[in-house]
This record gives C-alpha cells, sequence and structure tokens, in this order.
C-alpha cells in the first residue's frame, strides 16, 4: 500500500503549514478589511444623512417661521385673507423664499394647500398642480410630522467605482408641515396648518466625500494589511532559507559521518593487510634491487625482465605505503613552519621533473609565510599538490604557485595549464580510492586533505579562469 506523505511533514520545509496560514491570513485580513470599510463607510453615510436631515429640517423650520412672519401676518393685516393666486401675495411669498433658501443647494420648493394643490413653487409652471403630491404629503396632513427620502440614481456599490458624479444624483427630498406660530387674530385658534412644504437638495457632493473616505479606509486597511503580510512572508522566507542550510548541512554532516565510518572500517581492514603485506614486500623489493644489480654486472639478457619486476614492486610498496599513511594518519607536530621554505624545497627536488615535463614554475610568494604545523607533512602535501598538476599538464605549461598572507591567514594559489577539473567530479577529488588516472590508488589527494585537516586549513578546488585547474589552501597565521 502506497503511503501518503503530507506537503506539511516534510522536515525539510517546516515552514510549509506556516506559509500556507499566512496566505490564509492575508485572505482573511483583506475580507475583514473590506467588511470594516463598508462598515464604516456607511455609518459616515448614515452621519452624513443625520447631519443633511438636520440641516434640512433647521431650513424648513427657518422657512416657516419666515414665511409666517413676513408673509403670512403682513398679508393677513393688509389683506385679511391669504390667495397665492393674487400675483403681489405670490410675489411676496417669492421673494421670502429665496432669500431664506439661498445658498442653501435647494433643487425645488413646493407648497401644497390643505387640498394638496400645489400653491407656490419655485417653478412657477407647477401652481395650481393636483397630481404632484405623493403619500409624503398626504401623510404630513394626517400626522402633522415631517418625514425624509432619499432619491440616488446610483446605487451606493457602484458609486465607489465611479471616479466622477454628475449633480443631482443624490438628493434629498423634505416633506414639512407649515404652521403658524401663533394665532393670527385675537380669540382665534392656536396653531394651526398652512400647508404642507415640500423642498429637495442636492447632496451629490457630501455623499461622494463619503464614498472617498471609504476608499480612503480601505487602502489604509488593505495597505497596512499588505506590509504586514509581506512582512511575515520575508521572514517566513528568511527563516526558511536559515533551516533549508541547517538541514542541508545536517544531511551533509550525517553523509560524511556514514562515510568516515564506513571508511575507517574499510581503513582497518586495509591497514591489517597492508601492514601484514609490507614486511614480505620489502624482503620482495630488496631481493629484486640485488637481481637487479647483479644482472647489470654480468649484463645479462634478463636485466629488461629484472627491471620491469623491480619497478612494479618499487610502485606495489609505495601503494602499500599510502594505505598505510591514509589508515594510520601522523598526529602533526605544532612547530613553527615557514611555507615558503617548503614550497622552495619542493620546487628544487622537483625541477629535473619539470625539466622533462616541460612544466615551468612561475613563483610568486613572500617570505617568511610563517603558518603552525609539521614541516615533513607540509612538504608531502604541497608535493602531492605539485605533482598532480604536472601530471595534468600531459603537453606541459606553466604552473604558477603564488602566495599571501593577510592579517589572519597564509593563502597559497597553485594554477596549472592543464584541462581542469570536470564538474562531475568536482565533489569527488578528496574521497578516497578515487581517480581519473589510468594507474594509482586515488589516496594522494584523499592524504593531503587528511594532512591540510589536521592543521586546521582548507583547501578549495576549482577551475582557473583562463583554463586548467586551481587548488587553494588557506592556513590560520602562526
Amino acid at each position: 500500500m502506497k503511503k501518503t506523505v503530507s506537503p506539511f511533514s516534510d522536515p525539510a520545509r517546516p515552514f510549509q503549514l506556516v506559509k500556507f496560514l499566512s496566505w490564509s491570513s492575508l485572505v482573511l485580513i483583506l475580507g475583514t478589511t473590506l467588511m470594516m470599510s463598508v462598515l464604516i463607510a456607511n455609518t459616515a453615510r448614515e452621519s452624513l444623512l443625520a447631519k443633511q436631515r438636520e440641516f434640512a429640517q433647521l431650513l424648513a423650520e427657518n422657512l416657516n417661521h419666515q414665511i409666517f412672519q413676513r408673509f403670512t401676518v403682513p398679508t393677513v393685516l393688509r389683506y385679511g385673507y391669504i390667495g397665492l393666486k393674487n400675483e403681489e401675495q405670490y410675489r411676496q411669498m417669492d421673494t421670502v423664499v429665496t432669500d431664506t433658501i439661498h445658498g442653501q443647494h435647494v433643487l425645488e420648493l413646493r407648497v401644497y394647500d390643505i387640498n394638496k394643490v400645489v400653491s407656490y413653487s419655485t417653478n412657477e409652471e407647477l401652481v395650481g398642480r393636483e397630481d404632484l403630491a405623493g403619500s409624503a404629503v398626504t401623510n404630513a396632513l394626517k400626522t402633522e410630522q415631517h418625514s425624509f427620502e432619499i432619491i440616488s440614481k446610483v446605487s451606493p456599490f457602484w458609486s465607489m467605482f465611479r471616479l466622477d458624479m454628475e449633480p443631482e444624483s443624490v438628493i434629498m427630498r423634505m416633506t414639512y408641515p407649515l404652521k403658524t406660530e401663533r394665532s393670527l387674530f385675537q380669540g382665534g385658534p392656536g396653531v394651526q396648518i398652512m400647508g404642507i412644504l415640500e423642498f429637495t437638495q442636492d447632496i451629490t457632493g457630501d455623499f461622494k466625500a463619503a464614498v472617498n473616505f471609504q476608499w480612503v479606509i480601505t487602502a489604509i486597511s488593505s495597505g497596512t494589511a499588505l506590509v504586514l503580510f509581506f512582512m511575515l512572508v520575508l521572514f517566513i522566507r528568511r527563516a526558511d532559507a536559515i533551516n533549508a542550510q541547517r538541514v542541508t548541512k545536517v544531511q551533509g554532516l550525517e553523509r560524511e559521518l556514514l562515510q568516515s565510518e564506513k571508511l575507517a572500517s574499510m581503513g582497518r581492514v586495509v591497514a591489517g593487510i597492508a601492514h601484514e603485506i609490507r614486511n614480505p614486500l620489502g624482503i620482495i623489493q630488496s631481493s629484486a634491487e640485488l637481481l637487479l644489480k647483479k644482472a647489470k654486472v654480468e649484463n645479462a639478457s634478463r636485466v629488461q625482465i629484472i627491471q620491469v619486476m623491480f619497478d612494479e614492486i618499487k610502485r606495489l610498496s609505495q601503494t602499500v605505503n599510502d594505505f598505510l599513511d591514509y589508515a594510520r594518519p601522523k598526529t602533526p607536530r605544532r612547530d613553527p613552519v615557514d611555507l615558503s621554505q617548503v614550497l622552495e624545497q619542493a620546487r628544487v627536488f622537483l625541477d629535473q621533473k619539470a625539466q622533462e615535463a616541460r612544466v615551468d614554475f612561475v613563483c610568486e610568494y613572500p617570505a617568511n609565510m610563517m603558518v603552525k604545523g609539521d614541516k615533513d607533512l607540509l612538504y608531502r602535501a604541497v608535493y602531492n599538490i605539485v605533482v598532480n598538476a604536472m601530471q595534468a599538464m600531459k603537453d606541459g605549461g606553466e604552473l604558477r604557485i603564488e602566495g599571501e598572507v593577510t592579517r589572519r591567514e597564509v593563502c597559497l594559489k597553485f594554477t596549472d595549464q592543464g584541462t581542469g577539473f570536470a564538474p562531475e567530479v568536482m565533489e569527488k577529488l578528496a574521497d578516497p580510492f578515487f581517480t581519473t588516472k589510468d594507474s594509482g590508488t586515488g589516496l594522494g589527494l584523499a592524504i593531503v586533505v587528511n594532512i591540510l585537516d589536521s592543521h586546521g586549513a582548507e583547501i578549495d578546488f576549482a577551475n582557473a579562469s583562463q583554463g586548467g585547474a586551481q587548488v587553494t589552501v588557506r592556513f590560520e597565521k602562526g
């Protein structure tokens, strides 16, 4: 049965659940922000409408007062009655109304008599009409209470997406019962309804201001949510990257530990075998050397065969010594060592071989490159690096050896003009028993790495920009 693995259970990706929650949080925050902005906008719109109703009511009360004081009372005293069909009375009424509503954004104003006939209007063409009174006028006559009505040509939702709104897109209509403030003559009736006042005001500008306020709230809330979200994502990615590096490092250490355990076990076996082989092999090598000398003296025909046998025995002896050196590394001393002298010693010793291989040494390093270590082991490490570089240049070339001393470290750099390192073998160069040569044990660089590790040094393998291989070794300054 196939096992299903949740993506959230991957130990290398422990922040997957956090990422999922962060995206969910973003959706939740944005949704909540939108709801809050709508709620705030609705509250602001209701507050706006409440203020507009208060202003409209104040305007209606002021109209009622002005009409009573400046029109009703003087007209009754002068004419004994009120009749707006009289042109002079109508003009007086129009003057009072016009003065009162000036600057109040009143689109139209009507006055209905108790029979619901338009007795006055800012639009004179409507005077005398009997079909314009709505239910609000009827209710005002019955209940003597004022009322409000909002007339909008644009829905509240779509108004949010309009950059501009035409005038008169949102209108408020108020119906107010006109009343006498006191008795018009002694002994007459008190407060009574004279008619119904109805006027409309354009509140489009204030309504758009409320919509703009809603957008401001939405933008600020959404921007804050996005900033918090991106900060959270940044922290998660940073933590995820650090964790991935740690997991990769731990996995690498685990592989190295497993490899070390395998190599240690194999090394113990190889060391035991090599130790048992070395003594009899030494006797065979000495005997072969003796036979070779004797054959050369006698100029015997078997000299060539004995020479081949001696060379192979010597090569096998070196292989056994390499096995033992790798399996049982020597603990280095911690003496002051001048690497410039070690390099010079290796160069002089290999000078003859370099001439035969048509390799030119180019040395650029200062004197007194002091480190702490074992001179013999460091010489062997440098020797192996130089020999490998020479062997890589089959057609000869230039081997550049450079040295640099800084405040904290001593750096050696070996650059050859060979074919360089193939990308697929770069990570295996220091592995024991790995070699790209037709002959060899594959322990040369492994021994070099062991020696440098025991000295606390670092070695890097790379390809030079101008071609060839480049080996860099860094020591702590001694």
